[in-house]
């Protein structure tokens, strides 16, 4: 086993999901990240953890929403899984990532209301998701299967405290903010931020952060306004996306179109009254990922990025006792703001050009 495996599930278990000795631990284990498996039990087993596993597989997925029915019921058994779990570590690489490309849309919807309890459950819990590099993922990246396992283990294995002093900076202004504004050559956006706490999202959930690898600052934003232009393409349900434009009045989108994939963005805007609205607005700032890979994982932290996603907002946004937008989905969608950009708070330039005001190279009076 490459070493590299072993650390990351060190990075894993210590680092983001903080296990302790007796507590109840679900991993969840993709079809291609066996070995990984086996690194994290090692060490859930030298920690004193209690685990069950569970097998998460798209192309037993696609099996089951194709020969059913449509008529879904929330699985009683295993939302009480991850009600009686402490932590659920998800570890992501299977064989096909278009596997479930050919299930239909209202399919899709319905299985996400269904699911949507147990998804809250698991959420309630300290989950953590990774990904053990693939040759399915490589292929997905246009890269070879040794380039990929580097790649991969740049992202992974790095100094997650000084990123997180970092990004401190950034929290801090979006924290004392009211509104932001993001402008691109096909982009003028405005979203309030007034009363929100932005996450710190440094691969630890001691950070409110449940990604790895992470490398981002996020909050909840609401009363969007504008247009928004998403450049980066990607994989959504296992159907590509590339070009899309939404518009969005009083919060809500309004008109979206894509250059591929229009159908499929389609289909999550109409899952829900909350997958119109936006739950997050995301800051990339994780310079080990130097390129796209068309996995949301890794391409919503690459710096020179800014990504929203429709849907359900993360409490971890929203001040004591209040409710942020609900959906059954939450869906990234990514744009480049590494030319032509810039990001505002309360009218300030906190960002131009993809290089933050503390970094060598920002010029806050540049025309973007």
């Amino acid at each position: 086993m490459d070493e590299r495996v072993r650390d990351h599930a060190e990075v894993l278990v210590d680092w983001s999901a903080r296990i302790d000795s007796g507590d109840h631990v679900v991993v969840r284990v993709a079809e291609g990240a066996h070995d990984l498996a086996v690194a994290v039990a090692e060490k859930l087993g030298e920690r004193g953890a209690t685990v069950a596993t569970s097998y998460a597989s798209d192309e037993v997925s696609r099996a089951y929403l194709r020969a059913h029915d449509g008529d879904f019921e929330t699985p009683a058994h295993e939302l009480a899984l991850y009600e009686h779990a402490d932590a659920v570590l998800s570890l992501g690489g299977g064989r096909n990532t278009f596997a479930t490309a050919d299930v239909d849309g209202d399919t899709r919807q319905a299985s996400a209301k269904a699911v949507a309890p147990v998804r809250e459950a698991r959420l309630a819990t300290d989950w953590v998701s990774t990904v053990h590099p693939t040759r399915s993922l490589a292929q997905q990246a246009g890269m070879s299967y040794e380039a990929y396992r580097d790649f991969v283990y740049d992202a992974v294995l790095r100094d997650w405290e000084m990123l997180a002093e970092e990004m401190q900076q950034l929290k801090q202004l979006l924290d004392a903010g009211s509104q932001v504004r993001l402008v691109t050559e096909n982009t003028d956006l405005t979203m309030s931020i007034e009363s929100r706490t932005a996450v710190n999202s440094a691969a630890s959930v001691a950070y409110d952060s449940h990604n790895l690898p992470s490398g981002e600052v996020f909050t909840a934003p609401y009363a969007t306004e504008g247009t928004v232009h998403f450049d980066v393409p990607m994989t959504i349900s296992g159907s590509r996306i590339r070009d899309v434009t939404l518009r969005f009045e009083d919060g809500e989108v309004v008109e979206h179109a894509a250059a591929v994939g229009e159908e499929v963005i389609g289909d999550v805007l109409d899952t829900d009254e909350g997958a119109r609205r936006l739950g997050e607005l995301g800051i990339g700032m994780n310079r080990g990922i130097d390129r796209v890979t068309d996995n949301v994982l890794f391409d919503e932290k690459l710096g020179d990025t800014v990504h929203l996603a429709v849907g359900r907002a993360y409490d971890a946004c929203l001040p004591e006792g209040e409710s942020g937008n609900d959906s059954a989905v939450h869906v990234d969608l990514i744009t480049d703001v590494s030319e032509n950009s810039r990001l505002e708070v309360d009218g300030e330039v906190i960002q131009r050009n993809g290089r933050f005001r503390w970094e060598e190279g920002f010029d806050a009076d540049e025309s973007a």
